[in-house]
Parts: C-alpha cells; sequence; structure tokens
C-alpha cells in the first residue's frame, strides 16, 4: 500500500493543542482536514478538547474546546508537504486520508527575558497519508 509521511521537527507550537488536532482530523480525508484548519484559522470552528480540557469553556456545539490557530497554521503546512510528497509518488490527492498524526515532545530551549527565564515549546509532528480506494459499484 502506498503512504507519503511528514515529518516536523521542533516546531514551535504547544503539543497539547498538536494532540487535540490530532485526534480530531485523523482518520478524515485530507480535503476535510485542510477544510477543518482554515475555518479554525478563522474562528469559524472550534476543536473539541477532549483530553486537556481543564479550566476551557464550552463552545457552541461542543463542550470544551478552543481555536489554537498558530498550531493549525502550522500543521496546515504540513498537510501541504505531505500533499505533495504524495503527488510525487503518484497518489491521488482526492483518494487521500490521515492514517496517522503523531505529536511528540521536541527539545526545550531556554528563552531569556528581563526579568524572568522561560522554556519554548516545541513538537515533534509525524503525518502519514495513505491512500483509500473508492469501492465503485459494478
Amino acid at each position: 500500500m502506498a503512504y507519503a509521511i511528514v515529518n516536523g521537527k521542533n516546531i514551535p507550537i504547544s503539543r497539547k493543542h498538536a494532540i487535540e488536532i490530532g485526534d480530531h482530523i485523523r482518520g478524515k480525508s485530507l480535503v476535510k482536514a485542510k477544510e477543518i484548519l482554515n475555518k479554525v484559522i478563522s474562528k469559524k470552528l472550534a476543536i473539541p478538547f477532549k483530553r486537556f480540557k481543564r479550566d476551557i469553556g464550552h463552545k457552541r456545539g461542543m463542550a470544551a474546546g478552543r481555536y489554537p490557530v498558530k498550531a493549525s497554521k502550522e500543521i496546515l503546512k504540513l498537510l501541504n508537504s505531505a500533499e505533495a510528497n504524495a503527488l510525487y509518488k503518484g497518489l491521488k490527492s482526492e483518494d487521500l486520508f490521515i492514517e496517522e498524526f503523531i505529536a511528540n515532545k521536541g527539545s526545550t530551549v531556554w528563552r531569556y527575558g528581563r526579568n524572568l527565564r522561560r522554556k519554548a515549546k516545541r513538537t515533534h509532528i509525524k503525518i502519514k497519508l495513505s491512500e483509500r480506494k473508492k469501492e465503485g459499484k459494478k
């Protein structure tokens, strides 16, 4: 079975946001996932938070949810790169779906400020796209 993989290393986004976005778009078609992320960026659709939901307010049509705009932009870039990899391998973009979405902790670097220093959030993301064959009527 043919597939396309993209790896993002040390992306400057929150790991928790990346995990929640991944849980929401995993298993969906590539076209649908890109549509969802574009709606999140324009704040028309919230991502439901199911795991990291403490002190998060409810959104319309769901329980806890947020609009992780920065993480959505970065993940959309990765999805576009994965789609380009798939097209290079000869896969059809309308048949692609997100088979695997893994977000892991990246390196933590110190950011210095005037009064205090903090650790920067970094995330490693792996996305695997596979081709889902459409069953035609005979």
